[in-house]
C-alpha cells in the first residue's frame, strides 16, 4: 500500500537494527569489542601479568640484585619459611592491632561526626569542608606533619598531653616509646581517614526516608528507640562498607608508618607491608618476598570475600 510519507518520516519509523545494527560492515558486538579491547589488554598488562610473574617467582630463590646467577626452583620452601617465621607472625599481630584500633576509632568518630553534620545548622557546609581536609592530603605530608607534632621539645601534642596529665613535655616520647609508638600511628591515621568514613555514614543517614521517622513519632517512639531501631539498621550496610574499604587500605598501609616511625622502635610498628618492602628492596630476597606478597594477597582476598558475603546478607534483610 503506497503512502505519502516523506523520506524523513520513513527514517524515523525505521527500527534501530536497520539503522545502527551495522556500521561500516561491522556489527554492534564487533564495534563494542573494538572499544573494550584496549582497556582489557591494558588491565591484563598492568594487573594479571605481574600477578602471574610474582606467583612464578614465589617458587624460586630469585634475587633481583644477582641477575647473572639465575634462580633455582625451590617449590613451597618460601611459603613454609614464611608461615613458620615468628617475626612474620609478629608483623601480622602488629598489623592486626593497627587495623582493629584504626577502624574502631574511625567508624566511631566518623559516625558521630556524620550524625552532627546531618543536622541543618548555620555553617554546615563550612565545617564539613574543614573536616574533610585531612583526607585530601598526601600520607607522606600527614606523616611529616604528625612527626613534627610528636616532637618532645617543640611538638604541640606533647604540650596538650602535659596540660591534662602534668607530665613534662620534654620527657614524653610518643614516637620513641615502645608502648606508645603504635598508638601514635593509630592517632595519625584516624585523624586522616575519619572524614572518609564520615562521608560514607553521611550518605547512609541522608538515604533514610523522612517518613519513617514521622511514623515512629506518631507511634510515640523515643529518639533513643528511633536511633536503635531505624537509624542503626539502615546505616549498618554503609558502616560495613566503610569498614571494608578502610580494612583493605590499612592492611597495605606503608607510607604513613614509614614517615612516622619506619617500623620502630625496634619492630614495634613494623607492619607486614614494611617487612615485605625490606625483604624485597633491602635484602633483595625477591623469591621470598614474592611468596610473602602472595600470602598477603590471599589473606586480604579471602577475608574480603567472606566480609562481602556478610555485607550482602545484611543488605538483603
Amino acid at each position: 500500500m503506497a503512502t505519502n510519507d516523506t523520506p524523513l518520516e520513513r527514517i524515523a519509523r525505521a527500527t534501530p537494527d536497520s539503522l545502527a545494527g551495522r556500521v561500516g560492515g561491522l556489527g554492534d558486538r564487533a564495534i563494542a569489542w573494538i572499544f573494550i579491547a584496549p582497556t582489557i589488554v591494558l588491565l591484563l598488562a598492568i594487573n594479571i601479568f605481574p600477578l602471574i610473574w610474582t606467583i612464578n617467582l614465589s617458587f624460586t630463590n630469585y634475587r633481583a640484585n644477582r641477575l647473572t646467577l639465575g634462580s633455582e626452583y625451590v617449590g613451597l620452601r618460601n611459603y613454609e619459611r614464611i608461615l613458620t617465621d615468628p617475626d612474620i607472625w609478629h608483623n601480622m599481630q602488629v598489623t592486626a592491632h593497627f587495623l582493629f584500633w584504626t577502624i574502631f576509632f574511625q567508624v566511631l568518630i566518623g559516625f558521630a561526626l556524620a550524625w552532627l553534620i546531618n543536622r541543618n545548622f548555620r555553617g554546615n557546609a563550612f565545617w564539613t569542608t574543614v573536616i574533610v581536609l585531612p583526607m585530601m592530603l598526601s600520607p607522606a605530608v600527614v606523616g611529616n606533619f604528625w612527626t613534627f607534632l610528636y616532637q618532645p621539645q617543640i611538638g604541640l601534642f606533647n604540650y596538650v598531653v602535659s596540660f591534662f596529665t602534668g607530665v613534662d613535655p620534654a620527657s614524653f616520647q610518643m614516637i620513641g616509646s615502645v608502648r606508645l609508638a603504635p598508638w601514635a600511628i593509630v592517632i595519625a591515621d584516624t585523624w586522616m581517614w575519619t572524614p572518609f568514613v564520615m562521608l560514607i555514614c553521611l550518605a547512609g543517614l541522608r538515604s533514610i526516608p523522612g517518613y519513617i521517622y514521622e511514623a515512629a513519632e506518631i507511634d510515640r517512639a523515643s529518639k533513643w528507640r528511633q536511633f536503635w531501631t531505624i537509624t542503626i539498621p539502615m546505616v549498618l550496610p554503609f558502616l560495613m562498607l566503610a569498614v571494608l574499604f578502610r580494612g583493605i587500605e590499612n592492611f597495605k598501609m606503608f607510607d604513613l608508618v614509614v614517615e612516622l616511625t619506619s617500623g620502630g622502635p625496634g619492630s614495634t610498628t613494623e607492619l607486614a607491608s614494611i617487612n615485605l618492602k625490606r625483604e624485597a628492596f633491602e635484602k633483595w630476597r625477591t623469591g621470598y618476598s614474592s611468596a610473602f606478597a602472595i600470602i598477603l594477597f590471599v589473606t586480604v582476598f579471602g577475608l574480603a570475600n567472606i566480609y562481602v558475603k556478610a555485607l550482602n546478607r545484611v543488605k538483603s534483610r
